[in-house]
């Protein structure tokens, strides 16, 4: 595997080589998310003639959290520099625009299977399929690279559900060695669930649903969270060391504290430290 393909950094947000195209392509709903509605395609009423966030510093105090919680995967750069050569969605067609607002979450969705399918990489006990993961994210980087009309014809769910078998396979490896028995819980409701101190470590979360769940001092280390709902999860002094697959998204979308103990490959929220002040 390539020193590019094995590079997570590559698959973060990067703003400054973006057209703003999250504040253009995608529809949002007034909600506790957004303080205001706005169809696909029109761009957000903050987004200024620099393609930048006119409140960035002050989304969640004027009701835009659920813009603090995203993040395209690099997906954002990738579109503007590369599928359309550094062509500005605002000094081109109108179809240009459109194509260009297709494309980005089509390809939104392939760099999120290139950051799952390099994470799987990075876990010693998957090497029986490490051979099957190089060679899927081989294949979706390809795909990323595909022309505007390519990107419009994927197929990215038949993607999908072939590297969750092998994302599935290499959490079931990584796990194994884990003592205890582990339950399963993927796609559990522990919403509000009472999980404080729990010892759930190499226990499948995958897809669970731990809205507003207090997991305060929880044992999640080597825990399978791909797909884990944890807006709004308190995960104040909890020990996420080696969890799998979990994004900066989920991190961004919980609550936590300088004792979190969080993966390397994830940045402690900046909120986290402001809401302990």
């Amino acid at each position: 595997m390539s020193e590019q393909m094995s590079d997570r950094s590559r698959l973060r947000g990067d703003c400054s080589r973006c057209f703003g195209l999250c504040c253009v392509a995608l529809p949002f709903t007034a909600s506790a998310d957004f303080a205001v509605s706005k169809p696909a395609g029109t761009p957000c009423r903050n987004l200024g003639g620099d393609h930048r966030c006119g409140i960035h510093a002050e989304l969640r105090q004027r009701g835009f959290p659920g813009c603090t919680v995203y993040d395209c995967f690099g997906a954002g750069q990738r579109v503007s520099q590369v599928t359309f050569g550094g062509q500005d969605w605002r000094t081109g067609s109108a179809q240009q625009a459109r194509r260009m607002f297709d494309a980005f979450p089509v390809v939104r969705q392939l760099h999120e299977l290139l950051w799952y399918l390099t994470a799987a990489l990075d876990l010693p006990a998957a090497r029986p399929v490490h051979g099957e993961l190089r060679a899927l994210l081989g294949t979706v980087e390809a795909l990323a690279l595909g022309t505007p009309d390519e990107l419009a014809a994927l197929d990215v769910a038949a993607h999908r559900r072939e590297a969750d078998v092998l994302l599935l396979r290499a959490s079931e490896l990584a796990r194994a060695g884990i003592r205890g028995r582990r339950k399963d819980r993927r796609g559990a409701d522990l919403m509000g669930a009472r999980l404080r101190g729990a010892d759930l470590r190499g226990v499948s979360l995958r897809g669970a649903y731990l809205i507003a769940a207090d997991l305060t001092g929880a044992d999640l280390r080597d825990t399978d969270l791909i797909g884990a709902d944890l807006r709004d999860a308190d995960l104040t002094d909890a020990d996420l060391t080696g969890a799998f697959f979990l994004t900066q998204p989920q991190a961004d979308a919980a609550r936590g504290s300088a004792g979190t103990r969080l993966p390397e490959s994830v940045t402690r929220p900046v909120h986290w430290a402001a809401a302990a002040r």
